[in-house]
């Protein structure tokens, strides 16, 4: 049969003093235990403290900006959206209207803040750039923590008195801020841009974080 298939075998004959040996296996690599780890099996507890931690990290990183993809490979908009309320609730009640309950300056500022973010991260990505809409997002709310801070020293500066004294410390401490939001931003989202385009990234976040210092420095309370 083997003659009548194949007629080139016919000749060839396999020597009996050739050991044949060896062991069929499939290669596995090596898994890391942050591989085989599960977050279905840990307790809320362990839930809420990890993404605490990883919160904290990010902050961590704003207020020493460098570049680091920390804030771009593990994204998230709870530390945002925590900023975003703090400074919208500082924000309210600065109009000087007494019958106003402050509900409109909390909805114009968390609008401008996100509305703001989003158009950035439209034009970031319009313009070439690499990293994903929700981590653009991630930067630019964890960069408001800076701002965040800067409110809350002007509030406190503001129960001293709304003198000249007070709006020119409000005014150093606004400005030393909003230069920290702005390069911290930066920083992180500097790399994901072509070369030739930075500038014109960079414009608009300028913009975005100018606008919320304006809004923090003319707060008056009522």
């Amino acid at each position: 049969f083997v003659s009548v298939q194949f007629p080139g075998l016919a000749d060839v004959s396999i020597s009996q003093d050739i050991p044949v040996e060896g062991e069929i296996t499939v290669p596995v690599g090596s898994h890391s235990p942050d591989e085989d780890y599960s977050t279905l099996d840990e307790s809320v507890k362990d839930t809420i403290m990890r993404d605490l931690k990883a919160v904290g990290k990010k902050f961590v990183h704003v207020m020493y900006p460098r570049k680091s993809s920390a804030l771009l490979r593990d994204w998230d908009l709870w530390g945002p959206l925590v900023l975003c309320v703090s400074l919208a609730l500082m924000l309210q009640g600065g109009s000087a209207d007494s019958k106003d309950d402050g509900g409109p300056q909390f909805a114009e500022v968390f609008v401008i803040i996100w509305f703001g973010a989003v158009v950035i991260t439209l034009n970031s990505k319009l313009l070439g750039g690499t990293i994903s809409f929700f981590q653009s997002l991630c930067v630019l709310g964890y960069c408001v923590m800076p701002l965040t801070v800067a409110m809350l020293v002007c509030r406190l500066v503001l129960l001293a008195g709304a003198g000249t004294v007070s709006f020119i410390i409000r005014l150093i401490v606004v400005g030393a801020m909003f230069a920290w939001s702005t390069l911290a931003s930066t920083a992180f989202l500097a790399d994901s841009q072509p070369p030739n385009r930075k500038a014109l990234v960079v414009y608009p976040i300028f913009l975005f974080y100018f606008v919320i210092s304006w809004m923090i420095l003319t707060f008056t309370p009522q």
